[in-house]
């Protein structure tokens, strides 16, 4: 609805004006004159000026206690929620006007003290949607012996929930599913259905020789070392800890006269200095159309710098010929090998994908401490072949919609890309790219911030 729309605006841009208080009059009119829906935006709106204007506190909390017997429950707990909070920062941090005789240079600005209440919950936003609050919260709630720790649980404690291709999609298609699926609901009655969503690390969590690592911190998308057509089809997550790297391997049996037992995947990092194979899970048996589970586990050393590291991969088993219509044992069993594709651990397989809201905000309070610029050719004839792949190296989120490149762009103009992302440990990470197409080739120029200088270098050095 568009007076929501611009309700919203009011809220956000209305307190930075020079007259902010010119704005209240025409809000508190809609909260008077409008549907539910509008009403409940106004008082949104009124509560961020409050919030955002100390001088304009009293005046807004007469109007807000209007509210509190709106007949919309929406408009009400907003209403209410507002009053509550107004009223304990102006408990805190009472504003006292300035001597009517008192230069303009020495007024100070209207605004919120850095321990605000108010700003603070009306002002700041939350890191992430409730949508991954929850799945955050209930991936907490599954790792092992988290609900025994002493330690508080807050924000930068939750389990880092990454941005997929999927939920991407679903955001930007949320408001016409949403209405479908209200539509659909009103006719037929029935509740919408929710997909659950699985946690990738509940199966390590399920083991105790693995769960005993503590949490896992994100886990890769599946990597094929076979192709789907062989007779043992095999893929891999990478499930990464903040000292360890879990090898999950799903080994599926498509030939019908044998049985795999003791299945075990051999790792050969060729005398790597980052990482060492410290342990095995091996999958009892998988007979013939089943998937199972067999696990590597590496120690990485965590005093090395990251980088890519190409590890042998080879399929180790037991075959015992059966019966394919019984299923029962025919003949001796003898054992196998079966060499698989090469494994690749990168340093983007330690950065979560996890965008940010207000991307140029957060690069400027990251500030430049821990900079790292850098400046490379790529082998790319294409401005969206550069985009993709320097995505793909950096393993991060793109953010403000800068991961498509505008057809408009005219060749030679270069196309900015934003992306941020959090490296294993918690470190918030964000980069600017710059691609530009020169002389038939891509040269990219990029910018990554950090906490910490060492990370900064690490992520830039992706790039090959």
């Amino acid at each position: 609805m568009l007076s929501t729309q611009i309700l919203h605006l009011l809220g956000e841009l209305g307190p930075k004006t020079s007259a902010p208080a010119r704005y209240i009059r025409f809000i508190y009119n809609r909260v008077i004159l409008e549907n539910a829906a509008v009403r409940a935006a106004a008082v949104s709106a009124l509560a961020k000026f409050a919030a955002q204007c100390p001088s304009l506190r009293s005046s807004i909390m007469t109007l807000l206690k209007r509210s509190l017997v709106d007949e919309d429950d929406e408009t009400r707990d907003r209403a209410a929620l507002a009053v509550t909070i107004l009223k304990d920062a102006m408990d805190a941090n009472p504003y006292v006007a300035p001597p009517e005789d008192a230069e303009a240079e020495d007024i100070l600005p209207d605004e919120p003290v850095a321990d605000d209440a108010a700003a603070y919950v009306m002002l700041e936003t939350l890191p992430m949607t409730f949508d991954k609050l929850e799945r955050s919260i209930q991936a907490y709630m599954t790792a092992p012996y988290a609900m025994e720790s002493p330690e508080p649980l807050t924000l930068s404690t939750l389990p880092i929930i990454e941005d997929t291709v999927e939920d991407l999609k679903a955001a930007a298609s949320a408001v016409g599913d949403d209405m479908e699926e209200d539509t659909v609901a009103a006719l037929t009655g029935a509740a919408p259905e929710v997909k659950p969503k699985v946690d990738p690390a509940a199966v390590i969590y399920e083991i105790p020789e693995l769960a005993s690592l503590g949490r896992v911190f994100r886990s890769s998308a599946p990597v094929p070392l076979t192709e789907n057509e062989t007779e043992y089809v095999v893929q891999c997550i990478k499930h990464i800890f903040a000292e360890h790297v879990v090898l999950q391997f799903t080994v599926q049996n498509t030939i019908d006269d044998q049985r795999l037992e003791n299945v075990t995947v051999a790792v050969d990092g060729n005398d790597s200095e980052l990482f060492e194979v410290s342990g095995e899970i091996a999958a009892e048996k998988i007979p013939y159309g089943e998937t199972v589970n067999c696990f590597t586990v590496l120690d990485r050393n965590a005093e090395a710098s990251l980088g890519p590291n190409s590890f042998a991969c080879e399929l180790h088993f037991t075959v015992v010929q059966v019966d394919p219509a019984t299923g029962e044992d025919e003949g001796d069993s003898f054992e196998e090998e079966y060499p698989l594709e090469d494994l690749e651990i990168a340093t983007a397989d330690f950065m979560g994908k996890v965008a940010v809201g207000d991307f140029r905000k957060a690069w400027e309070t990251m500030g430049n401490a821990n900079e790292v610029l850098e400046k490379f050719a790529l082998q790319f004839k294409s401005l969206n072949d550069a985009v993709a792949a320097v995505i793909d190296f950096l393993g991060m989120q793109p953010c403000d919609g800068t991961a498509t490149v505008s057809p408009s762009v005219a060749d030679g103009k270069p196309h900015m890309l934003h992306m941020s992302g959090v490296f294993v440990g918690g470190c918030s990470v964000l980069a600017r790219a710059q691609v530009a197409l020169q002389s038939g080739s891509a040269v990219l120029k990029i910018a990554v911030r950090s906490e910490d200088e060492t990370v900064s270098r690490m992520v830039a050095d992706c790039i090959r």
